[in-house]
């Protein structure tokens, strides 16, 4: 017969054995994080300090959420400019494949991503927390995501700016921004990456067309 004494050890060490087993399932899927949405921007609208900038707010991000070991990128495109060549967002990110923190595979390769057999959408494009994002519906509705991108995943051009001059105006100018849950308006509403342009370059205007500032991150290694 069990003392209190050993009973209280038995559950002690059941407890302890259960959370260690859960920090390691948390741990295991923050390892495999390989694609997500910014739980927030840096905070100027699309000033995002060029896609350097934006690339070190993705590592930061994941770095704080046991992922930082791999290399992160920005999934946006900016224009030509001076002697700089044009960035196709697709060329970014390496070749895949890609998972969310709760482990799901998104996309195989880069074709598969910008295929209709990427596994995109509301309940998959999750935050480096494993957090879902607000889509149409929900208040506020921010799934207007920046992306600066065609559907291909290249640079969108036109006669109006597509990128909020590279990632560094929180004012004048215009960005392509895509649908996380691929549904709501616009030219290509169903479109995860080029769904519309932004109304603007400001948080206020970002914000009136639906979204947050935020934008998609992958693991380029």
């Amino acid at each position: 017969m069990l003392t209190w004494t050993k009973r209280s050890t038995i559950i002690r060490v059941a407890l302890v054995a259960a959370a260690v087993g859960t920090v390691v399932v948390v741990t295991r899927a923050q390892n495999q994080t390989s694609f997500f949405i910014t739980s927030a921007g840096p905070g100027n609208g699309a000033n995002l300090g060029g896609l350097t900038g934006a690339d070190a707010h993705c590592q930061a991000l994941a770095k704080a959420a046991g992922a930082g070991a791999k290399q992160w990128r920005a999934y946006l495109s900016a224009s030509a400019s001076g002697a700089q060549a044009a960035v196709n967002a697709r060329d970014r990110i390496g070749k895949g494949p890609w998972s969310n923190a709760k482990g799901v595979k998104v996309a195989d390769s880069v074709a598969d991503l910008h295929s209709e057999n990427n596994k995109l959408g509301k309940e998959n494009s999750l935050t480096e927390k494993g957090g879902v994002v607000n889509g149409r519906g929900d208040t506020p509705n921010t799934h207007d995501i920046l992306t600066g991108s065609n559907m291909d995943g290249t640079v969108a051009t036109g006669a109006a700016d597509t990128t909020c001059g590279n990632w560094t105006s929180a004012g004048e100018g215009s960005a392509m921004v895509g649908h996380h849950d691929k549904q709501g308006g616009g030219a290509n509403p169903n479109s995860w990456n080029s769904a519309h342009p932004s109304k603007g370059c400001s948080q206020a205007n970002l914000v009136a067309t639906g979204g947050a500032g935020l934008y998609y991150c992958f693991a380029s290694n």
